[in-house]
C-alpha cells in the first residue's frame, strides 16, 4: 500500500481585500492582539475588529486559524 501526498488546495480568494484589511490580517496572523494591531496601525481596537469581521464575511471564514492560513496562502 502506498500513500500519495497531495498539495493543499490554494486558490486565490474570490473577494479582494482592501489594503488596510490586508494589513490587519497580517498583524493578526503574526500573533498580535487586536489592541497591538490597533496601536501599530494607529486605529481603535473597534476598527480593527470591524476590518476582521469584514474579512470573515467576505471570505466566509470563522476562526483566527483560518485567517492565519489565508494570510500565509496570500503571502502576507
Amino acid at each position: 500500500m502506498s500513500l500519495t501526498l497531495v498539495a493543499p488546495h490554494t486558490e486565490a480568494p474570490a473577494a479582494v481585500l482592501a489594503p488596510r484589511e490586508q494589513e490587519a490580517l497580517r498583524h493578526i496572523a503574526a500573533g498580535r492582539t487586536y489592541v497591538q494591531t490597533a496601536r501599530s496601525m494607529g486605529l481603535s481596537k473597534h476598527t480593527v475588529d470591524a476590518y476582521l469581521r469584514r474579512i470573515r464575511a467576505k471570505l466566509n471564514i470563522n476562526t483566527t486559524a483560518e485567517m492565519t492560513r489565508l494570510a500565509i496562502s496570500m503571502g502576507l
